[in-house]
């Protein structure tokens, strides 16, 4: 192996460790996104064309009533210093005997609240407006028990959402799980239009389905991106060296990379639709969002993507770097929606911040080490507000190595955003994240603040349960209060779907299906049913007793 996976604390006590950890994140970033291709596809020899997006994510969510919801989840590279970002006012003398020279001086804070208590840079002024117009909030004391302090192994687990990820066999992404949930059968058909995007995000898991295969798209920057869009520009694959070897080696990846490329008449359409009626700032995050946002209100119709700020491994000089980091998100997230709301998209998008620790609570040499808990910070009209959640962060109460800890479980902010956000089933949720984590309270969105369609779940709805049959199988019960098409379906909980039950005009009343082991086996692993009827899917799950 040529990295330490059991590796815990990298901190500049140890430079040559942390350094290893770097080289290792380094290494591994350019394995999976050499060039433009998803670096699992090429490290298992082979590629599958529907390997790159969800086939059917748009119908699905289509048919969920959400077809005009988006998440941008924003990545802050190298761990984020979350009290110098929420600044705890409330405690100002404990932060500032902690930092003596990198804490932020009391009049160049920005007050969030009434109360005084929490506080931003004023290299943050415009994201001040987001909050004045209640379209942000911010999550306090987020992070996971038992935290891991290796940039590598911490990014994979806030990606996957698995603590276990180092030793899982399924080590794909949450939001990989999230696409094959939505449709099980993706690999079987090529996807009309990407089904995740990701631009300068490399190595992240977030869309990986188990066999590590990168479902988002990905640009290695926002030119390679904007070259795509502009130029609907594809690889020559005729026109080879002569030399036999390195001209095979060419073609062959050149053939790769083009099948990213098969999504250029898409994007390229999309992006000459849309237009960005704001100026952006000249910074890395501000070209990409105003790529996502040219992509969004040109009707791309990708309801996921990825956009990354690097440069957070502040363990030196942070004075200079990191109030420029926090300008730099500041200036760009502002601008984005701005153009959103220009374009009449502002309401349909969700964004939110997390990097993979956060600092610790004292300086070093100018600097923060590795650390753990720290605030995430959500954008978007469709808040309905403005708010402080969890729990306000305690600097005497620190752990063993004098790190925050924790009150919100980041996968809490995932199942929310699951439930709340892209509207999936309770159930569903719960089978993506591999337990049921507690939903925030509070939040401000929830699954009919931006529908296109009238629902009304209180006036239709179906009540479900399966039981046993006495005899080894399965009866799943039904209730429907209207006649009308319904599919019954199951699912392995990794979403492959193992047969279909029901698929036929039924009158309203109850009715049952019959799972029979005699033609499907029996496991003792946990199986998933859905229910599809009147546009709106429902789910519970049992185990058959072999």
């Amino acid at each position: 192996m040529c990295n330490d996976h059991n590796q815990r604390e990298v901190s500049l006590k140890n430079k040559e460790r942390h350094q290893e950890d770097h080289n290792n994140w380094s290494r591994r970033g350019f394995l999976q996104t050499l060039g433009l291709a998803s670096g699992a596809g090429m490290m298992m020899g082979g590629f599958s064309v529907s390997a790159l997006a969800s086939s059917s994510l748009l119908p699905m969510i289509a048919n969920a009533g959400i077809d005009d919801r988006i998440l941008v989840l924003i990545r802050l590279k190298g761990g984020n210093d979350g009290l110098n970002t929420i600044i705890p006012l409330f405690d100002y003398s404990k932060y500032s005997e902690e930092r003596p020279t990198i804490k932020i001086p009391q009049s160049d804070i920005l007050s969030l609240d009434n109360d005084n208590k929490f506080g931003i840079p004023k290299t943050m002024t415009g994201i001040k407006s987001l909050w004045d117009n209640g379209a942000m909030k911010v999550i306090n004391s987020v992070g996971y028990e038992d935290h891991n302090l290796s940039h590598f192994n911490s990014t994979d687990i806030w990606n996957s959402g698995d603590q276990n990820y180092l030793n899982a066999e399924d080590q794909s992404g949450w939001l990989g799980r999230y696409i094959l949930d939505q449709n099980p059968n993706y690999l079987e058909e090529l996807p009309s239009v990407p089904g995740a995007i990701k631009i300068s995000s490399g190595s992240a898991v977030a869309f990986h389905n188990p066999d590590q295969i990168d479902l988002a798209v990905n640009f290695n920057s926002p030119d390679r991106l904007l070259d795509i869009a502009e130029s609907g520009f594809v690889y020559d694959t005729v026109n080879l060296p002569d030399d036999c070897y390195y001209g095979d080696q060419i073609g062959f990846l050149r053939g790769i990379m083009n099948v990213t490329f098969s999504y250029a008449p898409q994007i390229s359409t999309a992006y000459g639709n849309g237009t960005n009626e704001v100026s952006y700032s000249n910074n890395e995050l501000s070209r990409q969002l105003s790529i996502v946002a040219r992509l969004i209100k040109g009707n791309l119709g990708t309801r996921l993507y990825m956009v990354t700020l690097d440069g957070f491994d502040t363990h030196e000089n942070q004075n200079n770097s990191h109030p420029n980091l926090m300008n730099t998100l500041s200036n760009a997230v502002t601008e984005f929606y701005a153009d959103l709301t220009e374009g009449n998209k502002a309401q349909e998008v969700l964004s939110m911040t997390f990097s993979e620790f956060g600092r610790r609570i004292n300086e070093n040499s100018g600097g923060t080490d590795h650390g753990t808990a720290a605030p995430v910070m959500m954008f978007g009209p469709a808040l309905q507000g403005n708010a402080i959640l969890g729990k306000d962060p305690d600097l005497d109460d620190i752990d063993n190595n004098g790190n925050l800890k924790h009150d919100i479980d980041f996968r809490s902010i995932y199942a929310t955003i699951l439930e709340s956000w892209l509207c999936l089933d309770p159930v569903g949720v719960d089978m993506i994240l591999g337990d049921s984590y507690e939903r925030i309270s509070g939040i401000g969105f929830d699954c009919m603040s931006v529908s296109t369609q009238e629902v009304t779940p209180l006036e239709h709805g179906i009540k479900h349960l399966a039981k046993s049959d006495g005899m080894g199988g399965i009866i799943i019960e039904y209730t429907l209060d209207r006649p009308g098409p319904v599919e019954i379906s199951i699912f392995s909980v990794m979403g492959q779907k193992v047969t279909t039950l029901v698929s036929e005009y039924q009158l309203k009343g109850k009715h049952q299906a019959h799972y029979n082991t005699r033609f499907h086996g029996t496991s003792t692993a946990p199986l998933i049913y859905r229910i599809v009827n009147g546009g709106k899917q429902y789910s519970g799950k049992f185990v058959v007793a072999s």
